[in-house]
């Protein structure tokens, strides 16, 4: 009988030991969702696919990473609560189906996001879509119950009930969001999340490392530039970043900050400017290295 035990006892121990870097490596595997609207004009510079397949065959090719792709007709837009649930980083493209996104799914994505149970990723045109656009109000909301005097958040003497909806800037328009006392009541104007001009000639940018040592600039040059890409021109609507990783300019003398970083909530979001659907742009060494080590840091 006690030989029984013993034998029992060792071979649980020993089947522990041998499961333990399984289990390691479960735990270290990063879980990606790569979403993507799918627009047909993408084939023009990804004729093996689209644009989230090319970035999904990328993060593929690493070992720690696990890599879902799924797009605006996958069932329930591939967004349904088991997917997100098994999902730490979700990498989302969109450009002119951004309103196709349901109410629901929308809701899904920012909750998980506030709860630090999900990460975005948000890509170029992407400024515009839903989950961005509502988690950088999120963030807005954060920011504006900084700037009221305790005395009048106490008092309920704020209104941030403007609805958040896309809209045109010019250059010297008034920044969104921001945060005015109007007859004794603090309102916020949310973010519009776009700006004043931006180009489609394929023109380079050149990218500088603003924070050459960020874990998301790891294994980069200090400057490299995107070969093709649209431009996008300063001031951007959108909260202030807790971090900017890049800088793009162009020869014509544009600028805009490329790689934004915030917390919202306890989750983190990360704009990436750099793309056009018909412009090769996420077949580009440089490009895929700055996701390969966005999706690494959020994770972590």
């Amino acid at each position: 009988m006690i030989k029984t035990r013993i034998f029992t006892a060792v071979t649980a121990v020993f089947g522990l030991l041998i499961s333990m870097p399984f289990m390691a490596h479960a735990r270290d595997t990063v879980r990606v969702l790569v979403w993507d609207e799918q627009q047909p004009e993408q084939k023009k510079a990804y004729d093996d696919g689209f644009l989230g397949d090319a970035i999904a065959t990328y993060l593929k090719s690493l070992p720690e990473v696990q890599v879902k792709s799924v797009n605006l007709n996958s069932p329930e837009q591939g967004l349904d609560s088991d997917t997100l649930d098994q999902t730490d980083v979700l990498i989302w493209w969109g450009h002119i189906k951004h309103d196709a996104v349901t109410d629901a799914h929308l809701k899904s994505v920012v909750d998980r996001v506030l709860a630090g149970k999900l990460h975005l990723i948000a890509l170029h045109s992407a400024h515009y879509s839903r989950p961005f656009m509502s988690l950088m109000h999120e963030r807005s909301k954060q920011d504006a119950l900084k700037q009221i005097p305790e005395s009048d958040r106490v008092a309920g003497k704020f209104n941030f009930s403007a609805p958040l909806k896309r809209g045109s800037v010019k250059i010297d328009s008034p920044l969104t969001p921001r945060v005015e006392l109007k007859d004794g009541v603090w309102v916020l104007f949310p973010p519009i999340c776009v700006f004043p001009s931006w180009r489609a000639d394929g023109a380079p940018s050149h990218v500088t490392a603003i924070l050459p040592d960020h874990p998301i600039a790891k294994g980069l040059p200090a400057k490299w530039d995107v070969k093709q890409t649209e431009m996008y021109n300063e001031p951007f609507h959108v909260p202030k970043p807790d971090s900017v990783i890049f800088e793009e300019k162009w020869d014509k003398g544009e600028s805009f900050r490329s790689g934004c970083l915030w917390t919202v909530g306890k989750g983190q979001v990360f704009y990436f400017r750099p793309g056009h659907e018909t412009y090769p742009v996420f077949r580009q060494t440089e490009t895929l290295k700055v996701l390969e080590n966005a999706v690494r840091f959020l994770a972590q």
